[in-house]
């Protein structure tokens, strides 16, 4: 028992930054921070040894659009004494910061953890679009931010690592912010200027333009003389710069404002003859949908009883949850321009030679799986409501569809162990 003469221990406070954060935010902060160590962990010892965005940060902070290195025989462009990156530039932009403070070959050297930051952020932006979106309940919330972050490619490619997947990592960071500012402040100019890196990331994702002006619009879009021209050329003045830089960058370096360098690349013997049949061809339609919707591992006698192949696998087996999209309320406009964006996006890609490789799954999918996702959320909120409208409480996910979401989630674990030993 105390005495009169002790003294009373002060209570322990808060830390000032947490009392600035609701539950929610707090509850998403811990997911995002427990889901970096979880990507960190599964891809600390993974050297992709392609750290080429780093190094065409560098170059762009020297005045050159040309490497100064080569990182690997592949996926290069080798013209006139000069090494060219293929891909899309907007991620050695976003890079510039990092690689101006501590130069390129440390920030390679971090490429496992910078990676696996970007890895979080999609599922702190996922949190947070889930709450905007109107989805209340917390655990609804983590099963859709569990379905995004570790039943979809994100987790392979951020363990994998590499040019071509911090790519992909930016791409699904600025769809995310598009559809968050979509659903709260809707600044036109924001959007197209989000839109537009994207597309400086990913090329397919400028199919996603037009259905970013249809959301904008909204049911506007059925009242012509209501039609929102204003914000449609705020959304246009954004994407320019990004379009201007598109032409400039590929006339700088090819003397073609058209030549992307995709059709220039050095390629492994094998991928060749497919490039030749086209770029973009319909010859290279079954190959797609086959890694994308029918390809399944073989089984084999020792752990973990099953192999992929490297080239694809069926999104039925990687992300079965993402069918909770066909929840959604078909009657909304919102849903049918999210699933128009997600199958304009995917298109060109099934038209596509590379195909992905190496892959667990079909990581080019990761381009409309955004959209997909956003459908179910937008699932997740209407059930809620429903629920709530008479009076019943509790989750709208029901176990059903967190078996599901499990069961990407453990595939999804195997391919941590697969992208150590798949060759």
């Amino acid at each position: 028992m105390r005495t009169a003469a002790q003294p009373i221990a002060p209570a322990r406070e808060r830390p000032i930054w947490l009392g600035l954060l609701d539950q929610p935010a707090q509850v998403g902060l811990a997911i995002t921070v427990l889901a970096a160590v979880v990507y960190w962990l599964s891809n600390r010892m993974f050297d992709a040894t392609r750290g080429d965005f780093f190094y065409l940060a560098d170059a762009f902070l020297h005045g050159r659009t040309w490497l100064d290195v080569r990182l690997g025989y592949q996926d290069v462009i080798d013209l006139n004494g000069h090494i060219y990156v293929p891909f899309a530039p907007f991620p050695a932009i976003a890079l510039m910061p990092i690689v101006a403070i501590f130069g390129p070959q440390i920030a390679d050297q971090w490429q496992t953890g910078i990676n696996a930051a970007l890895a979080a952020s999609t599922v702190a932006l996922a949190w947070w679009f889930a709450g905007r979106a109107g989805v209340r309940s917390l655990m609804d919330r983590f099963w859709l931010v569990l379905l995004l972050g570790f039943s979809t490619q994100i987790w392979w490619v951020t363990t994998r690592g590499g040019v071509w997947h911090t790519g992909q990592l930016i791409a699904t960071i600025l769809t995310l912010l598009c559809l968050i500012e979509l659903w709260g402040a809707r600044r036109a100019w924001l959007i197209g200027l989000l839109a537009g890196f994207a597309f400086l990331t990913r090329a397919p994702l400028a199919f996603a333009i037009p259905f970013y002006a249809l959301l904008i619009a909204a049911d506007r879009i059925w009242e012509p003389r209501h039609w929102p021209w204003r914000d449609w050329i705020w959304l246009a003045i954004g994407v320019l710069p990004s379009l201007a830089f598109f032409f400039w960058y590929n006339a700088a370096r090819f003397g073609d404002p058209l030549e992307s360098g995709y059709g220039l690349a050095i390629l492994p013997p094998w991928l060749e003859p497919i490039r030749a049949q086209g770029l973009f061809s319909t010859s290279h339609l079954g190959m797609n949908v086959d890694y994308l919707f029918l390809k399944v591992p073989k089984l084999v006698p020792t752990f973990p009883y099953f192999q992929p192949d490297g080239l694809g696998m069926s999104i039925f087996i990687t992300s079965p949850g993402l069918l909770y999209a066909s929840q959604a309320t078909w009657r909304t406009s919102r849903v049918w321009w999210l699933g128009g964006a997600a199958l304009l996006v995917l298109i060109p890609t099934l038209l596509y030679y590379g195909g992905g490789w190496l892959q667990y799954g079909y990581r080019y999918a990761l381009d409309s799986i955004p959209f997909v996702w956003a459908m179910g959320v937008l699932a997740a909120a209407r059930a809620e409501e429903r629920r709530a409208s008479v009076g019943l409480e509790g989750t709208a996910i029901g176990w059903g569809w967190r078996l599901l979401i499990l069961f990407g989630v453990v595939v999804g674990a195997g391919g941590v162990y697969w992208a150590y030993n798949l060759h």
